[in-house]
């Protein structure tokens, strides 16, 4: 009896689950703080915070909405390990300068003072849901120029955006939705009318060498300082001379151009040295007389 061919049956695999491309929660854009750990972060490096706000929400900067965001300010200030050093609230994000004694106060303490912001942007406007968009994020701030060009921008904040509207305001005026006017590091000028200054209300004092007097050792902030640009506004790299633009090869001498190496004296015309030699010989070798 003949016997039958085997088959090779397929073990088939599922298709969904476990580790693979484009697995988790679909990112909403390409600015979305990714959802993963946060890495270790130490007392002695101040933070620079974002928190960005959804589309539908109003703008942070009405001066009603601003009193409630001020008040809880002051109870969310120094809580869990977590102290608010300096902010700037803008039309739909605000900017945040804290310290945290570890990675937990650290999240413990935003996620309060988020709390705390949103059910004030909700009580304003008589609205419910979510007011921020994503989640924080949060840079640490590792030197004193670093913490210094941060100072700058999140004091100054109003004024950057004004820029790129390629608007100004005069250097004594400080922007009411920041902490500047709590701030003790300004450069003043002698003509130039100090801003009013008020005591600490919403921040508290900072305690890292950082954030405390490390940036000073670069100069105090002169009241008519203005953030850095962004990279956007930066010359392009079309604006830079291109190759074309450079003298081509073709207009530099060809080597056609150049003496060839025809016309040098060759090596044949040159007296070799064999014929140099067979004349020292017969010079030097004795004359025979013929007979």
């Amino acid at each position: 009896m003949k016997r039958k061919a085997g088959r090779q049956l397929v073990l088939r695999f599922r298709t969904w689950g476990g580790a693979r491309r484009g697995a988790g929660r679909p990112r909403r854009s390409q600015s979305t703080v990714a959802h993963g750990r946060r890495p270790a972060h130490s007392r002695h490096h101040p933070l620079h915070v974002t928190l960005r706000v959804r589309d539908d929400v109003p703008s942070l900067r009405g001066s009603r909405l601003f009193r409630r965001l001020r008040a809880s300010l002051v109870k969310a200030r120094n809580r869990f390990g977590f102290r608010l050093i300096h902010y700037s609230f803008q039309g739909n994000h605000a900017h945040l300068i804290v310290e945290a004694e570890d990675r937990r106060a650290l999240t413990r303490g935003v996620q309060g003072l988020s709390i705390r912001l949103a059910r004030a942007v909700n009580r304003v406007h008589g609205r419910r849901g979510r007011v921020f968009a994503e989640r924080y994020h949060a840079r640490p701030l590792r030197s004193p120029l670093v913490v210094r060009r941060a100072l700058v921008y999140v004091l100054f904040n109003e004024r950057h955006h004004l820029q790129q509207r390629g608007l100004s305001l005069p250097p004594w005026w400080l922007d009411t939705c920041s902490s500047a006017h709590e701030f003790d590091g300004f450069l003043l000028h002698p003509a130039m009318p100090p801003p009013a200054f008020t005591p600490r209300e919403t921040t508290v004092v900072a305690r890292c060498y950082l954030l405390r007097t490390g940036w000073r050792r670069h100069g105090l902030v002169r009241l008519d300082e203005h953030p850095a640009p962004s990279r956007s506004s930066a010359p392009s790299r079309s604006s830079a001379p291109s190759r074309s633009s450079a003298p081509s090869r073709s207009s530099a001498p060809s080597r056609s151009s150049a003496p060839s190496r025809s016309s040098a004296p060759s090596r044949s015309s040159a007296p070799s040295r064999s014929s140099a030699a067979g004349r020292r010989k017969a010079a030097n070798s004795p004359i025979r007389l013929a007979r």
